[in-house]
């Protein structure tokens, strides 16, 4: 049986309510990475390249740092957590200012899959050659 690892990636401060991008990461959990990135496709909201992005990441991180196997890659854990809050303010009339908060999000994508089994090492039969000379003529 082949070794499981666990990979991750985590983007913070994705520009949008930590809410909305998490009806889209409620989409895609528990399912394998190539399921996932075909629903993500089609899905048509704007959290979902952030989180296409951070699937893509884990992934590569999984295939090109740990040796993992694309084929057995499933998302274990993706969480969307609420990242700093910026204070901003509309104008208002009479010249009142009203205050509001734009909202950025944290994603943290586990990816869990198994580890590629090395290939054996193949042996090279040594043949038998026989060294010729070849003489050169003189001119």
């Amino acid at each position: 049986m082949a070794e499981s690892m666990i990979t991750r990636a985590y983007i913070e401060g994705v520009n949008q309510a930590p809410r909305k991008v998490a009806l889209v990461a409620s989409l895609v959990r528990r399912r394998t990475v190539a399921d996932a990135l075909v629903i993500l496709a089609h899905t048509p909201k704007r959290a979902a390249l952030p989180v296409v992005k951070a699937i893509e990441s884990a992934k590569a991180n999984a295939i090109n740092n740990y040796n993992l196997d694309a084929k057995t890659l499933i998302i274990s854990t993706l969480s969307v957590t609420t990242g700093t809050r910026i204070k901003r303010f509309v104008p208002a009339s009479r010249g009142r200012a009203l205050p509001f908060e734009k909202k950025t999000s944290n994603i943290l994508v586990e990816l869990s899959g198994e580890v590629k089994p090395k290939k054996a090492a193949t042996t090279t039969v040594k043949s038998t050659t026989t060294k010729t000379t070849v003489k050169k003529e003189d001119k």
